[in-house]
C-alpha cells in the first residue's frame, strides 16, 4: 500500500509582507469609512485645548480630553497616554484667569462672526454667498434677489446695497442688515 507524505511548504516572506500591508490598508479604510458614517464628536474645541495647555504648560495638541470625577477632581487625558489630576476649584479659577487674557485667533473670530451672521440671516429670511474669510465679507440674497454686501472689520459690522458706495455701520449683523432696508421675516 502506497503512503503519501505531506510536507508543509514555507510561505515566501514577500507574500506575508504583502498580506500584512493589505490587511493594514483594509483596517485604515474601514476606520475612515466608520468615521465618515459616524464622526466622533470632540468635546474640546481648539480654544479649550489652548486654555488647558496654558494652565498646565503643555502644547494644546497633546491634550485629548478632560473630565470631572466625583465632582472634585479634574482629569486631563493626553494623546500619547497618561493623565494628570487637578483640584476642580483651582482648575476653574485658572480657566477664568486664562480666558480673560487669551486673545481670539482669526479662525475663532471668523467662526463667531459666521454664527452671528447665520442667526441674523435667519431673522430676515436671507441667505448669503461664499464668505471671503480674509476680509469677512459676503453678498446677501432674499428669494434669489441680491440685497447687498455685508462684512465685519476690526471696528464694526458694515453693509452697502451696491458693490461701490458708502458703508453703513452698526454694532451687530442684525442691526447692519436692518440698515439695508430688509424687514424681519414674519412667521406665517
Amino acid at each position: 500500500m502506497p503512503y503519501t507524505t505531506h510536507t508543509q511548504q514555507a510561505i515566501p516572506s514577500s507574500s506575508v509582507d504583502e498580506q500584512t500591508l493589505a490587511q493594514a490598508e483594509l483596517y485604515t479604510h474601514l476606520e475612515s469609512q466608520a468615521e465618515a458614517v459616524a464622526p466622533t464628536q470632540d468635546p474640546l474645541t481648539a480654544r479649550d485645548r489652548r486654555i488647558i495647555g496654558e494652565i498646565i504648560e503643555v502644547q494644546p495638541e497633546t491634550v485629548r480630553t478632560i473630565w470631572i470625577e466625583g465632582g472634585i477632581t479634574v482629569w486631563v487625558q493626553f494623546v500619547e497616554g497618561g493623565r494628570l489630576p487637578f483640584d476642580r476649584n483651582w482648575f476653574a479659577t485658572r480657566v477664568a484667569e486664562v480666558k480673560a487674557t487669551l486673545l481670539e485667533t482669526p479662525r475663532e473670530r471668523n467662526e463667531r462672526l459666521s454664527d452671528e451672521l447665520e442667526k441674523a440671516c435667519t431673522v430676515f429670511g436671507l441667505y448669503h454667498g461664499d464668505i471671503d474669510w480674509l476680509s469677512f465679507s459676503t453678498k446677501l440674497y432674499q428669494d434669489g434677489r441680491f440685497v447687498g454686501f455685508v462684512g465685519c472689520n476690526q471696528e464694526s459690522w458694515y453693509a452697502r446695497p451696491r458693490q461701490y458706495g458708502v458703508n453703513r455701520v452698526a454694532g451687530s449683523a442684525k442691526d447692519v442688515i436692518g440698515l439695508l432696508g430688509v424687514r424681519a421675516a414674519v412667521a406665517a
